[in-house]
């Protein structure tokens, strides 16, 4: 692996006055990271803030645009495409996705929803084609890795845990990165953030110790 694309959606920041403010994924996103590179600092990382500069999102004018053909495109409508087409070549390039996120109402942050939208497109990540039959997707990239690091304010939401149907978080984006080219995919996560107790703490270094433990595991592969 060459090259790490690393996705961050919280809204607050990783460092904060008060340890209630500070976001938990992204903490998790820079030990992958640190982990990483002690092991081997030769990986190219491009690292992207979405709360801090949040995808555009969509409109009939960026629909238009995307389902016209390249060569027939007008300057505007290569203009409205532009941060699409950003953010697909930096997947496209990329052999490793990490993304982070918080659990919002259940589900993933309203600025990494755009963002997929944003690079989610007709003959760019996946095809349509009707000849096969009642499943006419398929995905145009391959051979990615995709590792999501979560945080939640209450716990169960893994298989067989007591929230697991309403987990909308994991389950979305491991099958949105199917049209990202992730072949593989690994979800790591902390819970009880809401509870404040001992048990949020452990929830904390467990995802840790996971996160080294998948590194050296990706290194070895």
């Amino acid at each position: 692996m060459n090259n790490i694309l690393h996705i961050d959606s919280s809204v607050r920041f990783s460092e904060n006055e008060s340890l209630s403010h500070r976001s938990i994924s992204k903490s998790l996103g820079q030990h992958f990271i640190q982990t990483w590179m002690k092991k081997n600092n030769s990986i190219k990382v491009v690292y992207r803030d979405l709360a801090s500069n949040p995808p555009e999102y969509l409109s009939v004018d960026w629909l238009a645009a995307a389902f016209t053909e390249e060569v027939e495109r007008s300057e505007l409508q290569r203009s409205v495409l532009k941060q699409s087409d950003a953010y697909y070549e930096e997947v496209k390039q990329a052999d490793l996705i990490l993304i982070t996120a918080p659990m919002h109402n259940y589900g993933m942050p309203a600025v990494l929803k755009a963002w997929f939208d944003q690079i989610l497109r007709l003959n760019h990540t996946f095809t349509f084609d009707l000849k096969r039959g009642d499943f006419p997707i398929e995905p145009m990239l391959f051979r990615k890795v995709l590792v999501l690091l979560t945080s939640t304010g209450e716990f169960g939401f893994q298989a067989g845990g007591v929230r697991e149907e309403m987990n909308h978080l994991g389950p979305h984006v491991k099958q949105l990165g199917r049209y990202l080219g992730a072949e593989s995919f690994y979800e790591i996560g902390s819970e009880f953030q809401e509870f404040k107790d001992v048990r949020h703490q452990k929830s904390i270094a467990k995802a840790r110790e996971q996160i080294e433990s998948l590194v050296v595991d990706l290194l070895g592969k």
